[in-house]
């Protein structure tokens, strides 16, 4: 173009400007989008920016700047092309990275260790694991987590909205089995087909309740004790066995029948669990 178009079109914008019908300045845009991690060779369409100022005549020319402009985002060809001055006062707009489900779920912390009493009822809680997905939480499904247990039924379950580790079956018996592992896995996509999954481990406990009587290895024990042995002599041993353990497993012994005449005395051993029947008193011609 000519310098004398260029004087044409300044005084048809100056006249613009001072007329009855000025003409409106505006940027005409909408918020802009971009997927993450685009691997193609061709450069990614973002968006266009248009000036009301802008006829189409190849005399204003755009200009980006801010982070990433260059390196990570570029513009083709507001100013004016013949002054380098701007016509439009500086727009800002924001380029969202549109996330795609590209993490899968992390335990953080696992594997976990729990426990809970042995016969708890169904529904009693164990424990709760939490699992995070890096996806953004605000877009889609990719980072809506659900539980589910892969391995440890039909003993617990988990809420799989939660984490929530539950009892799922009664009457567990530690004597019968202490220690169960549970594998959960949290699965994004709200757990539809194609979401990623991660998983991990507990390792549950069932701690002892005192649900175990003592239990004699026979219904009766045959004990000698000669006539003139003194006082303190020891009699004889028993033992009881009891299921339980620590202190609900620790035994102790008394004489409750068949003594009448107060000649025996029984002192339990917390070591050995055994109980000593002594003689308490001698009466000649009793024995």
């Amino acid at each position: 173009m000519g310098k004398e178009q260029h004087r044409n079109l300044m005084a048809h914008r100056k006249h613009g400007m001072m007329g009855v019908h000025r003409v409106k300045r505006g940027w005409v845009w909408n918020q802009f989008f971009v997927l993450e991690e685009y691997m193609g060779s061709d450069p990614q369409y973002v968006g266009k920016l248009h000036s009301d100022l802008d006829k189409g005549d190849s005399m204003v020319k755009y200009t980006l700047s801010g982070e990433g402009v260059g390196s990570i985002f570029t513009i083709e060809p507001a100013v004016d092309v013949f002054t380098g001055r701007p016509l439009e006062p500086e727009s800002e707009f924001i380029i969202k990275v549109q996330d795609i489900n590209d993490n899968e779920p992390k335990f953080l912390e696992g594997p976990y260790s729990a426990s809970v009493p042995e016969m708890s009822p169904i529904g009693t809680c164990v424990t709760q694991i939490t699992a995070t997905d890096a996806d953004d939480p605000t877009y889609g499904n990719s980072a809506r987590i659900v539980y589910s247990i892969l391995h440890g039924q039909p003993y617990f379950s988990v809420d799989p909205k939660t984490g929530v580790i539950r009892v799922a079956l009664p009457n567990m018996d530690r004597e019968v089995k202490e220690m169960y592992q549970v594998a959960i896995q949290a699965k994004d996509m709200g757990g539809q087909l194609g979401g990623l999954a991660g998983t991990t481990t507990i390792n549950i406990t069932l701690r002892d309740v005192n649900d175990n009587p003592p239990r004699f290895s026979k219904s009766i024990f045959h004990l000698r004790v000669l006539e003139s042995s003194p006082v303190g002599s020891s009699v004889g041993r028993v033992k009881a066995h009891d299921l339980d353990s620590g202190k609900n497993a620790e035994v102790e012994y008394s004489i409750v029948a068949g003594d009448g005449s107060s000649m025996f005395d029984i002192y339990s051993n917390k070591n050995t669990q055994e109980g000593t029947v002594i003689l308490k008193k001698v009466e000649y011609g009793f024995l």
